[in-house]
């Protein structure tokens, strides 16, 4: 079974009773025949196929069996030419024409069934009498050869919509032929563009950013290809992103870390760490890539993405510190969005290293990314139009060195390429191909694909559909698997002759021969052709090949091509084979895994959930819900963790209850306000975990403690926590981990307004998070470090830790943590005097916080923004934005029940309402004092004595002021209390 693209003519008699009624029967049989005879020799004329005769109504196919490139244009000359053939026999006739995707039976197969049969039967019965009804798909194929003019919609059953037609009138005939060749034309300035790019990178020692847009075909990489030729003494790395981005985060920067360490997928791991370890500058960056490139596995640990952020850079600068480097990022329309967050990261952070990173992209990345390179002066676009009329005649010439073509053929061919580089190419080459026997012009870059594939010999055609199974780039071995039959080796001699695939200069795989399709549009077209059932059978024959070939290697890959399979057996036949089914989901399972680990959660969820349905386990489903937790959809991740702690505690498995518990503890704390909830089911966790060692699971509860204790103004414990989780992680030798303990005792030190203490563990957190290559750690030291600078009258300081926080926490897509940022930023931007900066950066803060609903961190945001608006004279927004953050704090967070109540206090101290304005303040100040967190009491002294101040009564605010210079910070750090440090 084959699908086709092709289209269907439909022919009737008018009035069909009237030519049998009265009259002989004999002279009636003559006239049908004759009828019949003359509509079939039309259509076989113009190389169609006449599919059956029903009653007095012919159906006829062109691109059955074999595709055309100008299959819509025979159709509707064949209509045309039929039309005075019936009149001659004293008959009238009406027809429709429509064109569309097909099914044959096989490759000679001339039945076809589809959707464009029933529509151009439809077209047919809506056709008046000696007219010619043609719908979309046939017109858009023959566009601007079609004259028709516009007829009334259609309504067909099952179509929400009518279907649009057009009459026509008549199509011109444009015969043309040629010889191919590829010279490089009309790019010059886009080239130069490029250089300059590469030169000022050079030049400057800074990271730049190009990127070149254009539709398909439009030379983007031919481009790409002459700029990198004409670059001397320069590393030069390629990636590329696959285009079913499914488990391929990082797909294109795991092959270009391979390409600097000389590392093929089928190394053996120790090999492969050795080789890796041999090119970076640290075993931390190296174990780092090694996530990344698909090297470790499904590993117990997680990766963060931050990690990768900061081994990427370090990787990077290493190469570029020896000789300039270029970066190809390959169609990253396709990529994922932590790809997407790496590649700016390194164009916004590298410094002092002559980089350049180059990506080709379709316009659809800016969809998905509008601010793509925005605000990066370092960042160019270059956007490739369609050749101009000289520079399309000069590729033409180009492509003719030895003959040329009429001159009304040559026209033809270069108006219908409209400038687009590959459509001109292929279409002359197509020509070239057929010889004298081309009477056509393909129409769209589809039609011409489809039909020189169809213009193949049967073996080499059969070779080219299972290569485009693989994808766009697959290896000789794959394709012998998958056609045991063909002599592959020599089929693709020859179609590397016909430059339908070209050579991969490096194959991911050792000892294999990879190949390309020349062109994204070639591998899709031909892959469109297989049956469904066929690229069922292929896609699971891949997988089974690329495990005995590379292991799990290559996972994320198998993955996918074993889900295709799947679910094309499911859309066939219901249900896929039990075999099938688990191959599968053990292979999602693990590509979820690997994702997990790069923290590329979105596509870990997919997996995972899609592993989930074709064979529920209970692992699955907690990874499943794990990867929704770190996406923070809260109310999936209470409802799939409840479920999966209820079967963990039924089969005993006690690591996957307990981390399902803290998961529901931090959803009953963050989401809910519900502190008492979260203690019980915390405590449980700790229960549950009982002497399990597990190192991230423990950490977890001893986290998510410390959230609880701190909502309920427990500091003691918090920090009693904290050095009792200091000693277990240092006892387990987990240097990252250490570093967020550290940075969290400097940040409970800063809220104590103890500097010293606070200053030499922000040090201690810096280095260990430089040693472990956590960034997650080094991102925590930063916020630290920006509030530190805050407190000591450092706001420029501050200011750029707090720009440079936000920008890795919405690189890395951390909501809640780029929420935060905002909130302490926006408090510093207000206490500088930049109340509408600090306006528009807490309501972006309350606008993240609100969408994912994180109660805890909400409140903060909301009172600091109606503080502002008070500052700002919006009294009555003010008023209600306290409100609401008094709404919004949970019954139990006393320390933002405190924080909220003092906000409202200066919203009602500027409403003019004292009494309850010094009420609230006095309060405020009276709580903090008990609760020992003297950066609280601090803001409230502030605005409790600027309020008295006011009122004129200085001395009742003398003495608060005294006790605010009291706590103010206080000299240069010391040396740490931290045991151990």
């Amino acid at each position: 079974m084959e699908r086709k693209l092709a289209t269907v003519l439909f022919v009737d008699l008018v009035d069909s009773m009237s030519l049998v009624s009265g009259a002989d029967p004999e002279v009636v049989r003559q006239r049908v025949n004759r009828y019949f005879e003359q509509v079939a020799r039309c259509i076989e004329t113009h190389g169609g196929t006449v599919e059956k005769f029903a009653g007095d109504a012919v159906m006829a196919a062109f691109g059955v069996p074999r595709a055309h490139e100008d299959d819509a244009e025979r159709a509707l000359r064949a209509a045309l030419h039929i039309l005075p053939a019936v009149e001659e026999l004293g008959l009238a006739v009406r027809m429709g024409v429509e064109a569309g995707e097909v099914v044959v039976e096989d490759a000679e197969s001339t039945f076809a069934t589809g959707e464009a049969v029933n529509l151009a039967a439809r077209l047919q019965q809506a056709a008046p009498e000696g007219g010619i009804l043609i719908g979309p798909g046939v017109f858009r194929l023959a566009n601007g050869r079609v004259v028709a003019e516009p007829a009334e919609p259609v309504t067909v059953g099952g179509r929400p919509e009518p279907l649009p037609t057009w009459r026509l009138i008549d199509v011109a005939a444009q015969p043309v032929r040629s010889l191919p060749s590829a010279p490089f034309v009309g790019r010059e300035g886009e080239l130069e563009l490029l250089h300059n790019a590469y030169a000022r990178a050079v030049r400057d020692r800074r990271a730049h950013l190009a990127t070149v847009f254009g539709e398909p075909g439009i030379g983007k990489s031919r481009l790409v290809h002459e700029f990198v030729e004409g670059i001397e003494r320069a590393t030069i790395l390629h990636g590329r992103c696959l285009p079913f981005g499914e488990g391929v985060t990082y797909w294109a920067l795991a092959e270009m870390v391979k390409q600097s360490a000389g590392i093929t997928d089928d190394d053996p791991v120790a090999e492969a760490f050795d080789k890796l370890r041999a090119c970076c500058e640290s075993d931390a960056i190296a174990d780092l890539l090694a996530t990344a490139a698909g090297l470790l596995g499904a590993s117990e640990r997680e990766r963060t993405r931050e990690e990768l952020l900061w081994a990427a850079r370090s990787w990077a600068e290493q190469l570029a510190g020896m000789q300039p480097l270029v970066l190809v990022f390959e169609d990253i329309h396709w990529a994922e969005e932590p790809l997407l967050n790496v590649i700016e990261h390194l164009a916004q952070s590298l410094r002092d290293v002559p980089l350049l990173i180059l990506c080709i992209s379709r316009p659809e990345l800016l969809e998905l990314r509008p601010a793509w390179g925005g605000g990066n002066v370092r960042a160019v676009a270059i956007e490739l139009a369609p050749l101009n009329t000289q520079e399309s005649e000069q590729l033409a010439d180009g492509l003719l060195p030895e003959s040329r073509m009429h001159e009304a053929q040559r026209a033809l061919v270069l108006e219908k390429a409209e400038g687009n580089p590959l459509f001109l190419e292929e279409t002359i080459r197509m020509l070239a191909e057929r010889g004298a026997d081309g009477d056509g012009i393909p129409d769209t870059i589809q039609a011409l694909i489809a039909a020189r594939i169809d213009s193949l010999p049967p073996e080499q055609k059969q070779l080219l559909q299972r290569a485009s199974v693989i994808g766009r780039v697959f290896w000789q071995g794959a394709v012998e698997a998958l056609a045991p039959q063909l002599d592959a080796s020599a089929l693709l001699e020859t179609l590397l002759d016909r430059e339908l695939v070209a050579p991969e200069e490096r194959s991911t795989i050792s000892a294999e021969r990879a190949f390309r399709f020349k062109h994204v549009l070639i591998r899709e077209v031909a892959y469109g052709g297989l049956s469904k059932a066929m690229r069922a059978e292929l896609h699971a024959a891949f997988a089974r090949w690329l495990r005995e070939r590379v292991g799990d290697e290559l996972l994320e890959i198998r993955a996918f091509h074993l889900d295709r399979a799947v679910s094309l057996r499911e859309e066939l036949e219901g249900s896929a084979p039990d075999d099938l089914r688990i191959a599968a989901a053990d292979a999602l399972e693990g590509a979820g895994e690997r994702a997990l680990n790069r923290e590329a959660f979105q596509t870990a969820r997919k997996q995972l959930v899609r592993a989930v349905e074709l064979e529920p386990t209970l692992r699955r489903r907690y990874t499943a819900a794990h990867a929704a937790w770190r996406l923070l959809e809260m109310q999936t991740v209470t409802v799939e963790m409840e479920a999966v702690e209820a079967e963990a505690a039924a089969t005993g498995q006690s690591r996957i209850q307990a981390r399902a518990l803290t998961a529901l503890a931090e959803m009953a704390l963050y989401q809910r306000a519900d502190a008492d909830a979260a203690r019980r089911l915390i405590e449980k966790a700790d229960e549950v975990l009982g002497d399990d060692e597990d190192v991230d699971a423990r950490f977890d509860v001893y986290a998510a403690a410390g959230q609880i204790a701190s909502w309920l103004g427990d500091f003691a414990e918090v920090e009693r926590l904290a050095r009792e989780a200091l000693e277990f992680v240092r006892t387990a030798n987990r240097k990252d981990l250490e570093a967020i303990v550290i940075q969290a005792l400097a940040q409970y030190a800063i809220m104590r307004l103890d500097v010293v203490e606070a200053e030499s563990l922000g040090r201690q957190a810096r280095e260990l998070a430089q040693e472990s290559g956590s960034v997650r750690a080094r991102a925590a030291a930063l916020g630290s470090q920006a509030w530190l600078d805050e407190i000591s009258g450092r706001p420029e300081a501050a200011e750029r830790s707090y720009k440079e926080l936000h920008q890795l926490y919405t690189d890395i897509g951390h909501a809640a943590g780029a929420g935060a940022t905002q909130i302490y930023y926006g408090r510093l931007l207000k206490s500088t005097g930049q109340t509408a900066r600090a306006e528009a950066t807490l309501r972006d803060a309350v606008r993240i916080l609100t969408r994912i609903g994180d109660r805890g961190r909400l409140c903060e945001a909301q009172r600091f923004l109606a503080q502002t608006l008070a500052a700002a004279g919006k009294l009555d927004e003010a008023e209600r934005v306290a409100l609401q953050a008094i709404e919004t704090v949970g019954p139990e967070d006393k320390l933002s029940i405190w924080t909220t109540q003092m906000a409202l206090g200066v919203v009602r101290a500027a409403q003019g309402r004292d009494g309850e304005a010094e009420q609230l303040l006095h309060d405020s100040v009276d709580a903090f004092v008990e609760s020992g967190l003297r950066f609280v009491e601090l803001q409230a002294l502030n605005e409790l004595s600027a309020f008295l101040r006011a009122r004129g009564r200085d001395d009742e605010a003398a003495v608060y002021e005294e006790r605010a210079r009291e706590l103010a910070p206080g000299p240069e750090p010391a040396a740490s209390s931290v045991p151990g440090a």
